[in-house]
């Protein structure tokens, strides 16, 4: 009896609260506790804030930019130290500490490569991979033709953006539908050796270089979207393994050879335009992809693909376009020798050149005249503007002037470069009255862990500088 008169009494209960409950408006400040809703707010309205710099800023002075920079530039953590400050808009040197001294640039030299490309090859320019018929029947060849950038991700989505997908290569072989069982990987494409002198073998698995080879996947990494991974010995060998793999084909059945002459194509993809490989290059600093531009300016211009090719391609150009090349010495495009060696002259004034008035960046003066030769050479170069990291934002330079020199952060775009013996830094900031001024900074014989502050500091400083 007790048992029915309980459950009854449940059902009652619950009967009764159905009803409260259904009862209860179930509005949003109920759903969330109580909270009530603010009305949303009114529309944004954007206003552009980037523009050429003003007209009439006050001209830094030489003396104004020494003072400034006196108490920066003593700093023992620089060591060995040499540098350059110029003003863009006059094209006048507004600071020098032995500027014509020979420095080990370290990545700054890819600002040389990468004006020399600006110079030599069409920005739309592409490398294009391919696969023709083999030699024998049941080969193909996989004819490398300077891309590092080709990727084996399965979503196409390997470390450079906009790389060249090696599905591509596989779904045109199937399609073509070529009895295969061995792949020939032909890499006459570059000459000469595939290390530079300068460069130590543990780059290789500490993940600065790999051997230079005209055909690569993810620039040689084993780990595709690391920056730093450990690289391959055998980029070129391990990209024809991959391609047999991915075909269903024994990758022990490859090797190095040579396609013949007017083979027939097979496949083929492109690497992304030369305009896109110099902004990831500079970004990110990247050696294997720097010495690739190096032979594809080589091959442009009529020298051999080799780093004694490539260095004599860029060193003609400059020189061409009216560089003072004296003190330069180089032995790759990239910087990673440690017998390279450039005056930061040579440096401050490609970056002066490039962001002079003419140029066709937001860095100029509305109204200032320019000679017709200079403002053809400065237009052609304003692009390596754009290429620089941005100080505490992107590449090389994202994680500095995050916790120190603060005041440079998103003012300051330069190309870093770092050794174990060097730590550079070249590029341009606008400074507080809004003048531009280009800057080479090279420090050598410091370990980079005290020269690199030491560096930030003085571009920092700059950018501070009221210095009229």
């Amino acid at each position: 009896m007790w048992v029915g008169f309980s459950i009854a009494l449940v059902l009652l209960l619950v009967a009764s609260g159905a009803v409260l409950l259904a009862l209860k408006p179930w509005t949003d400040e109920f759903r969330h506790g109580g909270l009530t809703f603010a009305a949303p707010p009114a529309p944004v309205r954007p206003f552009p804030q980037v523009a050429p710099t003003p007209s009439n800023a006050p001209a830094p002075t030489p003396a104004g930019i020494a003072a400034a920079l006196a108490a920066v530039v003593g700093n023992p953590d620089l060591g060995a130290f040499a540098g350059s400050v110029s003003d863009a808009a006059s094209a006048t040197v507004l600071w020098s500490g032995d500027a014509n001294k020979p420095m080990i640039p370290s990545s700054t030299a890819k600002i040389l490569t990468t004006a020399t490309a600006l110079l030599t090859v069409p920005q739309d320019h592409r490398v294009t991979t391919r696969v023709v018929a083999g030699p024998t029947p049941n080969e193909l060849v996989l004819v490398g033709g300077g891309d590092p950038t080709l990727t084996a991700q399965p979503d196409g989505k390997g470390y450079y953006p906009n790389g060249p997908r090696l599905s591509d290569l596989v779904a045109q072989i199937h399609a073509a539908g070529p009895a295969v069982d061995t792949i020939v990987v032909d890499i006459s494409a570059f000459a000469g050796p595939t290390m530079a002198p300068g460069w130590e073998p543990v780059d290789i698995p500490e993940g600065s270089i790999a051997p230079i080879e005209p055909v690569m996947i993810d620039g040689g990494r084993l780990d595709p979207l690391v920056e730093y991974s450990p690289r391959t010995a055998t980029p070129a060998l391990d990209a024809g393994r991959r391609l047999a793999t991915d075909l269903g084909l024994d990758p022990g059945r490859v090797r190095i050879g040579t396609a013949m002459p007017g083979a027939r194509q097979i496949a083929s993809v492109q690497s992304a335009p030369l305009r896109d490989r110099l902004r990831d290059m500079m970004v990110h600093s990247d050696n294997v992809l720097a010495e690739a531009i190096g032979r594809e300016i080589a091959a442009a211009t009529g020298a051999e693909p080799s780093f004694t090719g490539a260095v004599a391609a860029v060193t003609d150009a400059l020189s061409r376009a009216g560089f003072d090349l004296s003190g330069m010495s180089m032995q790759d495009n990239s910087g990673l020798s440690t017998e390279d060696r450039v005056p930061p002259r040579l440096l401050d004034k490609i970056l002066a050149t490039a962001a002079k008035p003419s140029g066709s960046g937001a860095v100029r003066p509305s109204n200032t005249m320019a000679r017709p030769e200079t403002d053809r050479l400065a237009v052609t170069l304003a692009p390596l503007l754009d290429d620089l990291p941005v100080a505490g934002a992107t590449g090389s330079l994202a994680g500095r002037y995050v916790n120190r020199d603060r005041v440079g952060a998103g003012w300051v775009r330069a190309k870093t470069g770092t050794l174990s013996v060097a730590s550079t830094l070249v590029g341009y900031v606008l400074d507080r009255d809004g003048r531009v001024l280009t800057f080479a900074l090279m420090s050598n014989d410091r370990p980079p862990e005290a020269s690199r502050p030491a560096l930030d500091a003085i571009a920092g400083t700059l950018r501070n500088c009221g210095c009229s």
